[in-house]
Formats: structure tokens, sequence, C-alpha cells
């Protein structure tokens, strides 16, 4: 198994992509960390895991506070006596043009999606500095690459995990700690499943390989990266996107 006895966090853990990487580190061996604002999906994404064999945390999370991270942190410890891989899933949109954005629209995606990247990063960097090992994977999107219209909010908050992810690697690097992101493209999640047929099959015809990502797909990368297998990667941006972004 790759990841057998590790210890991760995922945050957004309870659905979609986050769930999917928390099921797939499973099955790999790995105890996890679901952090989330739904407690219901969060108690069965882990009576899932735990159908695996594996031990597994449900904790109410508020990625936006510092405090919370920290929470999550120490519980981990209390239960785990370690923390090897944080995935930074989390994330909201507030789609709308930028003329007509509301503030806090803008405030609450970039809260989330970026200062809820930087929380539980600064939060986790402590006690990977010590165990002098870790793996750090950022979710950000080819939004934060590419941009897209009536995104400003989320493209600006991806393309700052982006950057964060680089600073952080660079940071850390020197303590056997690597820090990555992936950029998934359109995967199909809720999120996508709710639009309409004429713009699903627009944003089709931008892929070259003719389907939508599934969350599995982000789990296979996330995967590598947490793994062994990635020793030598590190403040790299992985895109998942079908070949969309070359």
């Amino acid at each position: 198994m790759l990841l057998e006895g590790k210890v991760a966090i995922v945050t957004g853990g309870a659905r979609g992509i986050g769930r999917e990487i928390s099921l797939a580190f499973a099955k790999e061996g790995a105890d996890i960390v679901i952090c989330d604002i739904n407690m219901e999906l969060s108690s069965a994404t882990q009576k899932e895991i735990e159908s695996i064999g594996r031990r597994s945390l449900s904790i109410l999370t508020d990625v936006t506070n510092f405090s919370h991270a920290e929470e999550v942190v120490n519980k981990t410890l209390d239960k785990f006596q370690k923390i090897d891989i944080l995935i930074n899933n989390a994330g909201i949109t507030r789609d709308g043009l930028l003329l007509r954005m509301k503030e806090e629209d803008w405030d609450m995606v970039l809260a989330v999606n970026l200062k809820g990247t930087f929380n539980f990063t600064k939060a986790v960097s402590k006690v990977m500095i010590k165990q002098h090992s870790g793996r750090i994977i950022n979710i950000a999107s080819i939004i934060g690459l590419i941009g897209n219209a009536g995104q400003a909010n989320y493209a600006a908050s991806k393309a700052g995990i982006i950057g964060l992810t680089k600073s952080a690697a660079k940071e850390l690097a020197g303590r056997n700690i690597n820090v990555n992101a992936i950029a998934p493209g359109f995967i199909d999640t809720e999120m996508t499943a709710k639009l309409p047929e004429d713009v699903r099959q627009k944003m089709l015809t931008q892929i070259p390989k003719g389907r939508f990502g599934q969350p599995i797909d982000v789990a296979k990368a996330a995967l590598f990266l947490a793994s062994d297998l990635s020793d030598y990667i590190t403040g790299q941006v992985i895109t998942v996107d079908g070949g969309m972004v070359m």
C-alpha cells in the first residue's frame, strides 16, 4: 500500500473531490481526518472509511478560522500522534460578473479558498517541521491559471493558492516537506451536474480527451503526490484537465 500507516487531514473531505481523496487514501492504508461544515455527510464518509478498515475522525470545521485549524491539528495529534499529509481541498464559488459582484461574495470566496489554505498550511507546518517530514497538497484549479468570465473571485483565490504553494514549497523543502498543487479542470461533480446541457456540451468541446474528469482522476494525482513516488517533486502544479490547458 502506498500510504500504509500514514495520517491525512482532508479539508472539505465529506463530498465531491475531497470525499474521493479520503476514500482513495484510506484504501491505500491511510487514516483520515475529515474537516467539513456538513457533519451529516462527514459522518457518512467516516463510516465508509472505517468499513475499509482504517481509522477516521470527523471534525466540524470552519477553515476561515485559524483557531479551528489549530483545533484540528490538536485533535489529530491526540488520536493519531502525527500528521503526514494535508489536503487543502475546501472551496466554494460565488459567481458573478465583476461589475456586479457583491463585496461579500468576493470576501467569502477568498476567505474559504485562499485564507483557509493558508490557515491549515500554517497550523500543520509546525507539526511537520518537528517531524522533519510531510506532504501538503493544495487543490487549485485551471481557472487560477487561465481565468474565467464571471469568476474573478474564484480565479483570484485559486491563483493565490498557486502562489502560496510555490512560496511554502521554498520555505519548507529544507525540512523534507513537499508542497504541491493540483489544478483540476472540469470535473463531474454536483456543481457541474447542475449546469444546463448546452453549457456542458460547450465545455466538452474545450477538452481534448472529450469527457469531463471524475473525482477519482484528481484523487489519483493526489495519491501520487502524497506517496513516496513523488519524493523529488515540490512546488509544482499538476493539471488534471484532459488536456484542456497545455
